[in-house]
């Protein structure tokens, strides 16, 4: 059983919801400082998340140049788990590496993030799982 909602919508509440308590300094759950940590990263997303009537209905087009805000912090989120327990095997140490060689999380996790949108698109493009070994080549690569 998954942790987020299934429900598009409720999960962006979640992003909203988050960052509102961040900002009122209100105690958070350990996923609500975890969503609240990559909003902080994210200062472009920030209006959009105080804006949130306008923001969970809209749908942000790639062919059109736009990237999801929810997407994005979505894999941010993916990455920080993927590396905290390791999984796939492997995933922390070469995090460790890259972290070592860039010097600050926030561009490792980009870099990352890259081969994981990769993985996850010819996943869905092929009707299959994603390909771990495949993924894991990748971000050996960087």
């Amino acid at each position: 059983m998954s942790i987020f909602p299934q429900d598009r919508n409720a999960l962006r509440r979640m992003y909203v919801e988050a960052w509102r308590r961040h900002r009122d300094s209100l105690p958070l759950e350990p996923l609500e400082a975890h969503i609240a940590d990559v909003v902080a990263l994210h200062p472009e997303y920030h209006d959009l998340l105080e804006l949130a009537e306008n923001t969970l209905e809209r749908d942000w087009m790639p062919e059109e140049g736009e990237t999801n805000p929810f997407l994005h912090m979505g894999m941010h989120l993916a990455i920080r788990e993927q590396v905290a327990t390791n999984r796939p095997m492997g995933i922390a140490a070469i995090h460790a590496r890259l972290l070592e060689r860039m010097g600050a999380p926030h561009p490792v996790e980009h870099l990352m993030m890259e081969c994981l949108g990769a993985t996850l698109w010819e996943s869905q493009r092929n009707g299959l799982p994603p390909d771990e070994n495949v993924y894991l080549e990748a971000l050996k690569r960087l």
